[in-house]
C-alpha cells in the first residue's frame, strides 16, 4: 500500500500528494514535495506524528515557510501543515490565536480591535506559530514582548503550556528552534488597550515605507542575514557589489542587498550558494561573520 493511501486511513484530515515545493516557500522554490498532511485536531496531529514515527518516515511541521530554504528539488517525505488551527479569539486585551493563523491577518485583526502589541506583525509573512519558533519581530519588537503562553504538542506528544518565561526568546531564536520536537499549538497573547485609528496609521505608514524599500513585488524570505552588532548585513553586501548578481533566476535585489529574490525559476540550490558567495566575501573582506535568518532543509 501506497504511503498516501495509509495515511488516508487514518483519517486525520487532508493528505495530498506531489505537491509543488513553490506553493510551501515565500521564495517560490522550485520542486516538489512527496506528501503534505493537514490535521484537523490535536488528536489527529498526535495520531500522524505516532505513525510517521513508527514507521521512522521522514516529517516536519511547516507554517508559510517564509524562512525555509529547501537546499533539493525533491522533499521525500511529509510536510505537515497546521492551517486547520486557525482559530482566533479576543476577550479584552487577551488574544488567542491557532498556530496555523496568517500573522499579518492577525495583527490587522488586532489592531482593527484597538490592541496594542501587534502592529509590529502587520508585514511579516508567516503563520502564528512561525512566528513563535523564529521570535519574528520588527521596528524594535518581537514576540517575545507580546506573548504570554503557547499550548505545545511535546516530544512525548502530550500537550503542555509554555510560558513565556520558558520560551528563551532572544533575537530571531526561541525555545522552539533548538527543541524541534515541541511543536506550537496555540499562542495567547496579552496586549494593551488603544487608538484604533493611531495603530492604523502605523501600520499604513510602515507599509509605504516597505513598499519604497524592499521588494516585495518579487518572491523572497525577508532579509536573509542578521544585523551584525552595530551595523546593517546590507550595507556590507551592497559596498561590496553584490545588487543584481545572481546564480540562476536567485538574485541579489537591486532594491535591498539583504534580500535574494526569485526571478521566476529559481531552485534551494541558487539561493543556498548565492548566501555562501556573500558570506564568504563579507568574512574575507570585513572580518564579519554573517549569520543566516533563514533555515535549510534537506
Amino acid at each position: 500500500m501506497s504511503l498516501e493511501k495509509e495515511l488516508k486511513k487514518l483519517n486525520i484530515g487532508k493528505i495530498k500528494e506531489k505537491q509543488k515545493l513553490e506553493d510551501f516557500t515565500t521564495y517560490k522554490l522550485q520542486g516538489e514535495i512527496k506528501l503534505v498532511a493537514y490535521p484537523k485536531s490535536v488528536d489527529d496531529l498526535r495520531k500522524l506524528l505516532l505513525f510517521l514515527r513508527t514507521n521512522d518516515i521522514k516529517h516536519m511541521v511547516i507554517g508559510r515557510g517564509s524562512n525555509l530554504i529547501f537546499v533539493n528539488d525533491y522533499y521525500d517525505g511529509v510536510l505537515i501543515n497546521l492551517e486547520e488551527f486557525n482559530g482566533i479569539e479576543i476577550d479584552e486585551d487577551t488574544v488567542v490565536s491557532g498556530a496555523g493563523v496568517n500573522l499579518i491577518k492577525l495583527a490587522y485583526k488586532v489592531s482593527r480591535a484597538g490592541l496594542v502589541g501587534l502592529e509590529f506583525a502587520a508585514g511579516i509573512p508567516g503563520t502564528v506559530g512561525g512566528a513563535i519558533y523564529m521570535n519574528a519581530g520588527a521596528y524594535g519588537s518581537d514576540m517575545g514582548y507580546v506573548v504570554d503562553e503557547i499550548v505545545v504538542l511535546d516530544p512525548n506528544l502530550e500537550v503542555k503550556i509554555l510560558k513565556n518565561r520558558d520560551l528563551n526568546f532572544h533575537y530571531r531564536t526561541s525555545f522552539l528552534q533548538k527543541n524541534k520536537e515541541y511543536i506550537c499549538l496555540e499562542v495567547k497573547f496579552k496586549l494593551v488597550k488603544g487608538s484604533v485609528n493611531i495603530l492604523m496609521d502605523i501600520i499604513e505608514d510602515r507599509k509605504q515605507r516597505r513598499l519604497s524599500s524592499q521588494p516585495l513585488e518579487y518572491p523572497s524570505a525577508g532579509s536573509v542575514f542578521r544585523n551584525p552588532e552595530n551595523d546593517y548585513a546590507g550595507r556590507l553586501i551592497e559596498e561590496l557589489g553584490f545588487k543584481g548578481k545572481n546564480i540562476g533566476d536567485a538574485f541579489v535585489s537591486e532594491k535591498h542587498a539583504n534580500f535574494i529574490v526569485n526571478y521566476g525559476k529559481a531552485t534551494g540550490k541558487d539561493v543556498k550558494m548565492l548566501i555562501e558567495e556573500i558570506t564568504n566575501q563579507v568574512k574575507e573582506k570585513y572580518s564579519v561573520d554573517l549569520k543566516i535568518e533563514q533555515e535549510y532543509i534537506e
